[in-house]
């Protein structure tokens, strides 16, 4: 065996014929990336426990050795089908108890079967509890150790007595055992010839933080908790500042790069605009579109963010800047993710342009440019004078879908890319988009209606600058929100429409938002944004509209609306909708952005459970822009106190949306925060919390700032250079490309 490993040696130079089972399930390859599998759990050794003195609710650890292990099936009322349980009996010297496991799925029912057998000596923890007036532990965490005889067991037992102080349990699969890990990564730390430090020493010390191989010591052997503690925060430290100097590292590069300044000119599209508007920008608009305006005239690329409550007065920040390059010589491109909201933008900006936007038409403004709006539902004939328009330049302002993409789309001079919802954008179409610019890379300006809170902005949009719109426009009438627990009030229901029907009796207009198109919809785009199981019960817009039409909402004239109608339809109806000749409109999530109808004030959204704190704000926005109060109800069969409940009662009890967005991020799932998620893949960071860590990450990121303005290459950093190039190459690079 060799005398010492390297970072970057082979996973088998320590993991031996575990090495294949290893990378399989962890994607690992080398004893780098081993050592920086953290344990999952840590148990205090000196608090194993007696089983003959047992309390009701009391957390106990103890070894034992397995003497049964039977495995059960029994039918799953809830959820349907079949559920596994393990029901297991360990004995000490002294003392038995029996230990209880639940599983849904058979293949890691049997998994555990076969894992804690017969013979098996292991360390369990858990909360005491009783069953038939026997203690007993359901779902114990557990280390087994092996199975044999009572020499093998007491060998186990030796193990046991001659480990840490804190015993480590490591995340494991039906493959590889927390114990396989805890060997090869004992062996790693043993043989390891040196731990590349990220960090500059003066930094380290400034910080109060360990070296680099103290932290990997105790983070996976500690003798104390103040020993995980130290290490802890020196890891978490590093995966900050790794981060933030890679983003630092872009930061730098876009600001090299050169681009065309716009400038505007005097008596331009923008100061006529400006003239002409009927309302005053709020303190708020007129700071933010000064920071845009002051970059696209510098000789850089513009990559910011803007982020706004729902009816903030985004849109008129990003049309000012719009007019700007368009007065200076360049085009805009404003991208949605939606046809919808495509048209909608088009139909707004064309609306508040006037004749502004009828360039070369009759009627049209002297200096005014022309509006092209391009999406997939385009027609050939209306699509062939779309991109001669754009490509000899006589479109200053394009408005598109996915299709504006396409490579038959040229444009003669793209100053700037607007992106409106940017999570719903991929880095590829983002991409495709600003590389039609040509030799000068354009200002980018990628707007957000979800209050983004500033940890996670300073981590998944690390690269941008940040403005953010706090008012609302003079107008804008509050929102009163109320939960309908149909579980506990089902006569309740019946009321909600009749809200409905004194709305429209008013001369108001409502909307019905259903998380399904229909029954066949369960693998529809438009489902709900959250992460528990569908039911088979949703409310559907097909089943609503005509029980509504038949029922409580009879005589009123009530349009459907989704993902799947032809685009004419969509437009039809919504133009219908805003014109007032449409009372109620029964829809999906496909009027939670852009949608702008301000005689709409009351909003019913059917099993609201079902959507996430966000969604529900977004959806919540639509109702209350026309300075008319506004209602939302949200309708659910949830029970009281569960979770679901709580985020509803969030969502009512604030319409402060920065507040709702970090709420939002508690109940999701880092992966989530991050964007890797629904991909599959690791978000990359095992120890720092986008979410709950702001202050490590604006220390790291102050570092960062200033190791890449003393060293921008990072020619004197060669071990944070290799760990930012390991990060680029791995799936965490994903979320750092998101701008």
């Amino acid at each position: 065996m060799a005398t010492g490993v390297t970072w970057d040696s082979k996973l088998s130079a320590v993991a031996g014929s575990s090495a294949s089972k290893i990378e399989k399930a962890f994607g690992y390859r080398t004893v780098g990336e081993l050592l920086g599998h953290y344990p999952r759990r840590y148990v205090d050794k000196g608090a194993v426990s007696d089983l003959g003195h047992l309390t009701l609710d009391e957390h106990i650890t103890f070894v034992a050795r397995v003497v049964k292990s039977t495995l059960k099936s029994y039918p799953d009322r809830r959820r349907g089908g079949m559920a596994y349980r393990l029901e297991v009996v360990v004995a000490t010297e002294r003392d038995r108890l029996a230990l209880t496991f639940f599983d849904k799925k058979k293949h890691l029912a049997e998994w555990r079967a076969k894992t804690i057998v017969e013979g098996t000596t292991g360390l369990f923890s858990g909360k005491v509890g009783r069953f038939r007036d026997d203690w007993q532990l359901a779902n114990p965490q557990t280390k087994i150790f092996g199975a044999g005889d009572e020499d093998q067991a007491d060998a186990a037992l030796a193990e046991f007595e001659s480990m840490p102080d804190l015993l480590t349990i490591y995340p494991a699969t039906s493959t590889v055992q927390s114990w396989q890990l805890e060997e090869a990564i004992k062996l790693a730390l043993e043989m390891l010839v040196e731990v590349p430090d990220v960090l500059p020493d003066a930094v380290r010390r400034e910080h109060g933080l360990l070296e680099a191989r103290q932290a990997l010591e105790w983070i996976h052997r500690p003798d104390s908790w103040e020993q995980k503690g130290a290490a802890e925060k020196r890891l978490r430290f590093d995966e900050a500042f790794v981060t933030q100097t890679a983003l630092a590292q872009r930061r730098a590069s876009l600001e090299a790069l050169d681009a065309t300044p716009r400038t505007g000119r005097d008596e331009g599209l923008l100061d006529r605009f400006d003239e002409r508007l009927p309302f005053t920008l709020t303190a708020g608009q007129q700071a933010v579109s000064e920071e845009v305006l002051h970059d696209l005239a510098a000789g850089h690329p513009m990559h910011r963010l803007l982020q706004g409550e729902v009816g903030s007065g985004k849109t008129v920040v990003a049309l000012r800047a719009m007019l700007r390059v368009v007065d200076s010589g360049g085009q805009a491109a404003l991208l949605a993710p939606t046809e919808v909201l495509a048209q909608q933008h088009a139909r707004s900006i064309t609306a508040m342009l006037g004749d502004l936007a009828a360039g070369g038409m009759l009627g049209g403004d002297a200096e005014a440019t022309q509006v092209a709006l391009l999406t997939g539902s385009t027609g050939t004939t209306a699509r062939r004078e779309v991109l001669s328009d754009i490509q000899v330049g006589n479109a200053g302002i394009v408005v598109g879908t996915h299709a504006l993409l396409e490579d038959k789309v040229r444009f003669l001079d793209l100053g700037l890319v607007v992106v409106d919802e940017q999570h719903r954008f991929g880095v590829e179409q983002r991409a495709a988009l600003t590389d039609k610019a040509g030799d000068a890379p354009p200002h980018v300006l990628v707007m957000t209606a979800t209050p983004i809170p500033r940890t996670v902005a300073m981590t998944v949009f690390g690269d941008l600058e940040t403005s953010t719109l706090t008012e609302l426009p003079q107008g804008r009438a509050p929102i009163q929100t109320n939960v309908v627990p149909l579980r506990d009030q089902p006569a309740w229901f019946d009321r909600v429409w009749a809200r409905l029907r004194e709305e429209v009796d008013s001369g108001r207009q409502c909307y019905v938002v259903c998380p399904r198109i229909d029954d066949t919809a369960k693998g529809d785009e438009e489902l709900p944004d959250t992460d528990e199981a569908p039911a088979t019960s949703l409310a559907a817009v097909a089943e609503v509209a005509p029980m509504l039409e038949a029922g409580p909402l009879h005589g009123l004239r009530i349009e459907q609306m989704h993902g799947r109608l032809a685009p004419d339809d969509k437009d039809r109806i919504m133009r219908s909708f805003a014109a007032g000749e449409v009372d109620v409109l029964v829809s999906t999530t496909v009027i939670e952005v852009g949608v702008d109808v301000g005689n709409a004030t009351a909003m019913v959204i059917l099993d609201a459970d079902r959507f996430g704190v966000s969604q529900l704000h977004q959806m919540r926005g639509r109702v209350g822009r026309g300075g008319h109060p506004g209602l939302c109800l949200l309708v659910t069969n949830a029970e009281d106190g569960s979770p679901a409940r709580e985020r509803l009662a969030a969502v009512a009890g604030t319409t402060d949306g920065f507040e709702l967005s970090r709420l939002d991020l508690e109940y999701r799932r880092e992966g989530d925060v991050l964007g890797t998620s629904q991909s599959g893949k690791r978000s990359g960071l095992k120890l720092l919390s986008v979410i709950r860590h702001e202050d490590v990450i604006a220390d790291a990121r102050a570092v960062a700032e200033q190791v890449v303005a003393d060293d921008p290459s990072l020619a004197k950093h060669p071990a944070l250079l290799a760990q930012i190039e390991r990060l680029r190459e791995t799936e965490q690079a994903d979320y750092l490309e998101k701008a």
